[in-house]
């Protein structure tokens, strides 16, 4: 099974929470998201130690979004709390650990799904998933944006 891990998940929630209501602490995050406060923590420090995240000190301190939401996709998130997009070792740069990339017959495939995949990551962003509606694409006035990634569901014969 091909799955986020949590901090990925609750990273791209908590974004996607500070693109709606702008800068907040990370007490309030926790309770606007209903989150574990101890890990949302954790997650705005390594967002912020990317560059995906400001943080200010202070009474009124917290933490913002460092770009608008639309300019950081799903993809930059994932790498930022969990390091490159591959889903085999293959798919990464590095082949050191692979003790058959000699004699691989399905390498190069893998590396061509892999592509997609990230791409797919790449064409949705902060903005997408604090919308409601981005999977639907079917809120008044709003179309998908060009260049966008379109969601199958699993099962659909589409």
């Amino acid at each position: 099974m091909i799955r986020l891990t949590k901090q990925a998940d609750y990273g791209i929630v908590l974004l996607s929470q500070l693109a709606l209501t702008g800068q907040a602490a990370a007490a309030e995050l926790a309770l606007q998201t209903h989150l574990p406060p101890p890990m949302v923590s954790k997650i705005l420090k390594l967002l912020a130690r990317n560059g995906l995240l400001v943080s200010h000190r202070g009474v009124h301190g917290g933490y913002e979004l460092a770009r608008p939401a639309s300019e950081i996709s799903v993809a930059e998130v994932i790498f930022a709390l969990e390091g490159p997009i591959a889903l085999t070792q293959c798919s990464e740069h590095s082949h050191d650990d692979c003790s058959y990339e000699a004699f691989c017959r399905v390498s190069e495939n893998w590396q061509r799904i892999d592509r997609a995949v990230r791409g797919a990551l790449e064409a949705v962003t902060i903005e997408d998933m604090a919308r409601p509606d981005f999977l639907s694409g079917q809120s008044a006035g709003s179309r998908p944006r060009s260049g966008a990634a379109t969601l199958i569901p699993l099962g659909s014969s589409t």
